[in-house]
């Protein structure tokens, strides 16, 4: 039974390779793509704004459905449709098909990735196993962002930016089988429990238009009448959805769950924490490419440090320490760790050397990211019941996205802002477009400052239910 489970979480963390892979992959393919397909600057950026914008729209929605119908048959038909998906963009001959091709792309991740927590926290009840199995789960994450960097580059110098998409086939194919026959099934609670179609159209349309709103606020700036109008119109779709949900008698959100304390601020720690991250990555990305003149598979290089110690830590030292120590002492001591290293790449110089000025930094990121990640999953996962798991994914997943995708608006448009001021004052084009990446990543580090302070302030005082089980209990049950 042990080996089976361990089985299946290797299924769904392959399944999910799959998504984090491609989120970061399209990224060194964009040059080629924008030069055979001919796509302007500005619809270059669609490419994976469309995925993006599906994405974290259909993450909730996803999740509730897993709950009601079960979240086998949800993942069988992201991973399908995601697949699916793959295979038309890489056939893709015209820069809409590639855009329209991308959006069911997103709409297939969203579906697949939703509903995974859900399935990890069924399998893995104990909170030992947990910590363990949330471990993987997050140097999957970690770990596929820098394979999809150096899988772009080396695919796309290889052969074409089409392959890009078509290795997910046999990938897809191959997992969704397995998948098939070997994970647990579940029935999930019936369509009358949670059926509430006015809210799923309410909730998708609201974050879908969020996320465009931010995707667009790099081109409109955050102050514009566009944005600030979209921003306006979201927010009332999203008080319209509470307000439904309030009222109606099967709401496919349940307010019940904010009622946690552990809940409600752990997702405002994960897309905070995710802004910063995220935002960290894409700049890191251009600053190595632009400041430093990396190439693609250079720039996969340089960021294996942070996928190795993260994926290291979230593997194999990560739980025996939240079985030690519990769960919140491990998130604040890597949010410490990801204040430092980004404060410190914030200080460091123009033409920094990378032995002497990132590797340790990068280590450090790597470190704290596999500390906080599982830690903060398991605080997030550790109040929901069988039928509200898949809920608590989707939400967490969905904050996730959106705060990231919000952050890299946020923290671009600011390093964007500070390089236009420094160059109208003379300054050098690389030290311009340094001091604006570095300033990000120290608004960053103030970003996830607030991230601790919220820990340690709101998620300290245990609920009853936490007092039963005692660290020490935790490590006498393994």
């Amino acid at each position: 039974m042990t080996n089976s489970r361990w089985l299946s979480l290797t299924i769904l963390c392959t399944g999910f390779l799959l998504i984090v892979v491609d989120m970061t992959i399209v990224n060194v393919a964009l040059p080629s793509i924008q030069r055979d397909m001919g796509f302007a600057q500005s619809g270059l950026a669609w490419v994976i704004n469309a995925y993006l914008i599906a994405f974290g729209g259909f993450l909730l929605l996803a999740g509730r459905l897993g709950d009601l119908f079960g979240r086998k048959r949800i993942f069988l038909i992201g991973l399908g449709i995601f697949t699916a998906a793959s295979l038309l963009c890489g056939l893709s001959f015209d820069p809409r098909m590639l855009i329209a091709a991308r959006f069911i792309q997103g709409i297939g991740g969203a579906v697949t990735s939703a509903v995974i927590l859900a399935m990890i926290v069924t399998l893995f009840p104990r909170q030992d196993e947990q910590a363990k199995a949330f471990g993987v789960f997050s140097f999957i994450a970690s770990a596929g962002a820098a394979i999809g960097l150096l899988a772009g580059g080396l695919i796309t110098q290889a052969v074409s930016w089409h392959w890009i998409f078509f290795v997910n086939l046999p990938i897809g194919v191959i997992t969704a089988v397995i998948a098939a026959r070997l994970l647990p099934s579940d029935r999930g609670i019936g369509v009358g429990k949670g059926a509430d179609v006015l809210g799923a159209v309410l909730v998708t349309v609201a974050l879908m238009l969020a996320v465009y709103t931010i995707v667009q606020s790099s081109d409109y700036g955050l102050s514009s009448l566009r944005t600030l109008g979209l921003g306006a119109l979201s927010i009332a779709l999203l008080a319209a959805f509470v307000a439904r949900q309030a009222l109606g008698h099967n709401p496919i959100l349940p307010l019940r769950i904010f009622a946690s304390r552990k809940l409600s601020t752990a997702n405002i720690v994960q897309a905070l924490m995710s802004s910063a991250f995220l935002g960290f990555f894409f700049i890191a990305s251009l600053d190595l490419q632009r400041v430093l003149g990396y190439g693609p598979m250079e720039i996969g290089l340089a960021f294996l440090p942070v996928a190795i110690v993260m994926g290291l830590f979230s593997v194999r030292f990560s739980a025996q320490l939240i079985n030690r120590f519990g769960p919140l002492v491990v998130l604040v001591s890597g949010q410490i760790v990801i204040v430092t290293a980004l404060a410190w790449l914030s200080l460091g110089p123009t033409n920094a050397d990378y032995a002497v000025n990132l590797l340790v930094p990068l280590a450090l990121l790597g470190l704290g990211g596999g500390l906080s990640f599982p830690s903060l999953t398991l605080i997030a996962m550790s109040d929901s019941g069988p039928s509200d798991a898949g809920l608590a994914s989707g939400v967490l997943n969905t904050t996730g996205q959106v705060g990231g995708a919000l952050g890299l608006a946020v923290l671009a448009t600011l390093a964007g802002a500070r390089t236009l001021n420094l160059v109208h004052d003379g300054a050098g084009s690389a030290a311009a477009l340094a001091s604006g990446y570095h300033l990000a990543w120290l608004v960053g580090a103030g970003t996830v400052v607030v991230t601790l302070a919220l820990a340690v302030t709101v998620l300290r005082t245990r609920s009853p239910k936490e007092s039963q089980m005692e660290p020490a209990d935790c490590e006498a049950a393994a």
